[in-house]
């Protein structure tokens, strides 16, 4: 069995963090991926769905230190659903990224204003293979 996402996408705000009480740091942003298609009549449709990544620990760390709104993403991660009942005793449930990997694959501050931007989407555009780059310090975020 397989429970495994890949997404780029761009930061939807700064991440926030929170410290647990066994010291534990926890992150979590928002990343947007959107599509184009032709409706039946033929018009274009842009359609932008929104995904709540977490990060745990050095993951954490790394998305505080790194991370920031509008920046272009990729994440690796799993699927993870929570449930929980609110204060009226209904179910609610949250779906999320369990994120083990990311890169910024560029951001705001990195683009010159003397460049054309163009309009076309980064989910349209031509994105260059990201090879996750693994070193001592991010033995922690390794899945296995």
């Amino acid at each position: 069995m397989v429970n495994r996402v890949t997404l780029i996408g761009n930061t939807g705000k700064d991440p926030e963090i929170r410290t647990l009480e066994n010291g534990a740091k926890v992150a979590t942003f928002s990343v947007a991926t959107d599509e184009g298609y032709k409706d039946n009549t033929g018009n274009w449709v842009d359609r932008t769905e929104w995904h709540n990544v977490v990060g745990w620990r050095g993951l954490a760390e790394r998305a505080e230190r790194t991370l920031k709104k509008g920046m272009l993403v990729y994440v690796e991660g799993k699927l993870s659903t929570r449930k929980w009942q609110d204060k009226d005793g209904n179910d609610r449930y949250r779906t999320e990224i369990i994120a083990n990997y990311f890169r910024i694959v560029n951001s705001r501050e990195n683009t010159s204003d003397s460049q054309p931007q163009s309009n076309t989407s980064a989910t349209n555009s031509t994105v260059a293979p990201v090879v996750p780059e693994v070193s001592e310090s991010d033995d922690d975020d390794l899945p296995f």
